[in-house]
């Protein structure tokens, strides 16, 4: 791909991705290596074209003595440029864990606190970087929709302006090479992370799994196709599980309730989706439950037990198998009203303004005249409340304080419109 098809590339897929309005503004991750710093050059030519203010950020993860002196030179090419950049700071690993997964996660929660009012952010993930992914998840046993690979556009929750951002990737089908060629043609910048060759990596390993695979035909563009096909079949399987969702799903105060007798008579694929998602949507998270465990406890559940997935709730009731959030996993949630609470709501109201948002807990439940009908103790204790100090102002659910509005975040406009985009 020559320099020229690259850049009507980018802009074909920016028109898709953002159109037929693009943003004011959109911001833009870039680590200092060959993908990112090749798209910083696409971006800025793109914006520059169509009157699109740029934003870009580095984070700084600082795991090796050079990780500054990278951000600083991703600094002094925007500048170069014209464009505004800073650099977040993450310090928060503490040796356990899985270090990918923790630094991605907080790259997206520093990326949250940063961006403000922008809605989207490109990132610069490649074809290959969508076949390492598609192995990877092979390797984990996944189904359809890890099979799709990475998503040209998601939606992340956050904290920040409506509820979160897009993270946009224009560059999926583009190749690695694709990208080091355009910069070397054009004398950009780049460096080389030596994480990328840091075998204790399971995405290395897999790209060295890649190189020893292509000779058999199962090469990169191979499994990029299988992400396309693998997408298409998603959206077959989602078209599906809305329909299932508009018949036999309702919502009570952030509790999902599913027909039993809907579910049951559903093929597996269909059921365990709508579950999955479910809990993604209870739960605010951006993932779904691993398949095994997923598969797990909704076979507990629809035997007529209970299970704790996805720092949710699931239980049979008579007639419906109800999700909804488990105290533990918000009893340490605190904003003042007006801020997203749990990632996925906003209480509002003049008669609460100031005043501390946290979930109701036993002392809070304690303090109401009477239990309102239709949630189960369990679910009554994890849903938002409004405390002055210790004393219970507003609940909702029972009717009982000032008026105010519980305000879903963006994103979130009822189950059957969150499963067709999860």
């Amino acid at each position: 791909m020559t320099s020229v098809d690259l850049e009507s590339h980018f802009a074909g897929m920016m028109g898709r991705l953002l159109g037929p309005e693009f943003p004011e503004e959109i911001g833009l991750a870039v680590s200092g290596g060959g993908d990112s710093m090749a798209l910083l050059t696409l971006a800025h030519n793109w914006t520059h074209r169509f009157g699109v203010q740029l934003r870009v950020v580095t984070v700084d993860h600082g795991l090796r003595p050079e990780s500054g002196g990278e951000a600083r030179m991703v600094a002094q090419e925007c500048a170069a440029l014209g464009h505004d950049h800073d650099i977040l700071t993450w310090q928060g690993w503490d040796g356990g864990g899985n270090l990918q997964e923790a630094a991605r996660a907080a790259r997206l929660r520093l990326i949250d606190a940063w961006r403000g009012e922008l809605g989207h952010v490109l990132m610069a993930h490649t074809l290959e970087d969508q076949a390492e992914t598609v192995l990877m998840r092979l390797a984990r046993g996944s189904g359809v929709d890890g099979l799709a690979g990475m998503a040209a556009r998601r939606f992340v929750p956050g904290e920040g302006a409506g509820g979160g951002f897009w993270v946009v990737r224009p560059l999926l089908e583009v190749r690695r090479e694709e990208l080091r060629h355009y910069l070397r043609v054009l004398k950009g910048s780049w460096v080389e992370d030596p994480s990328n060759f840091d075998q204790r990596f399971d995405r290395v390993k897999m790209r060295q799994a890649l190189a020893l695979l292509a000779p058999l035909g199962l090469d990169a563009p191979a499994l990029a196709q299988t992400a396309q096909r693998m997408g298409r079949a998603q959206q077959a399987l989602r078209a599906r599980a809305v329909a299932a969702a508009e018949r036999g799903v309702r919502e009570v105060w952030g509790d999902l309730l599913f027909d039993r007798d809907m579910l049951g008579g559903l093929e597996e694929e269909t059921r365990l989706r709508l579950l999955a998602a479910g809990l993604q949507y209870v739960s605010g998270q951006a993932y779904r439950p691993r398949a095994r465990a997923l598969e797990a406890a909704a076979e507990q559940v629809l035997s007529g037990g209970k299970a704790s997935l996805h720092g949710c709730l699931m239980r049979a009731e008579r007639a419906e198998i109800r999700i909804f959030r488990e105290h533990a996993a918000v009893a340490e949630a605190r904003v003042t009203a007006g801020a997203v609470w749990d990632g996925r709501l906003r209480l509002c109201g003049d008669g609460i303004t100031g005043l501390a948002v946290r979930a109701l807990g036993p002392k809070g439940a304690a303090q109401l005249p009477e239990r309102p009908e239709g949630l189960p103790y369990q679910s009554l204790i994890a849903q938002p409340a409004v405390f002055d100090g210790a004393r219970l102002v507003a609940f909702a659910p029972a009717g009982f304080g000032p008026d105010h509005d519980i305000r879903p975040v963006a994103g979130r406009r009822g189950f059957a419109a969150f499963l067709a985009t999860h």
